[in-house]
């Protein structure tokens, strides 16, 4: 049994899954899936000032807390007891064209080059990390949510927002990848 979780899922059988949580939230509870929401929840919860933005009745979403809590509990377990102790493989041509740009680290889930505290004091660092994580945070409040509860969600209930947002998403997403990152990574 151990062995069946371990290994990948195939598409077939991991994407129904996740499209069904979508009419499993609705039909058990009325709820929208989400993440980015839970911060604004935890914040409510948290911190007891006047702001406009917190003051609603966050106990109303407090599942979407636990949910949060499930999914972080989940991947530390994942992370300690499923890990696999091969090194990650990656394609020969993505390790010459990282190469190219000082990134040698690649037996991990992400290039410690890259993402590391030694890595946050270099200017790349602080783009990557500092305000990349900015512009995930700035983007996923402008856009009224992040790209699981859009896409999944929001597509998946006909909402038109959605899927502009979505497909801005996916634009952003080439963008950022095939025209800015390339610069990012030279520094």
């Amino acid at each position: 049994m151990l062995e069946f979780i371990t290994k990948p899922w195939p598409w077939y059988v991991a994407g129904p899954l996740i499209g069904l949580t979508v009419p499993a939230l609705l039909l058990i509870g009325n709820k929208s899936f989400g993440i980015s929401s839970s911060l604004r929840h935890m914040c409510a919860a948290c911190i007891p000032a006047k702001i406009p933005f917190f003051q609603y009745d966050w106990k109303k979403e407090v599942w979407n807390l636990f949910f949060v809590f499930g999914v972080l509990v989940g991947g530390i377990i994942a992370a300690q007891l499923l890990a696999n102790p091969e090194p990650i493989v990656i394609h020969p041509d993505l390790a010459a064209d990282m190469a190219k740009y000082n990134i040698t680290d690649t037996s991990h889930i992400v290039p410690s080059d890259l993402f590391s505290w030694p890595a946050l004091a270099t200017p790349r660092g602080i783009i990557m990390m500092v305000v990349g994580g900015f512009m995930v945070g700035f983007g996923t409040r402008y856009a009224g949510g992040c790209t699981s509860g859009h896409a999944i969600m929001g597509i998946s209930t006909l909402q038109w927002p959605s899927l502009v947002a979505t497909c801005c998403f996916m634009i952003g997403g080439f963008i950022m990848t095939h025209l800015i990152l390339p610069y990012i990574l030279a520094l």
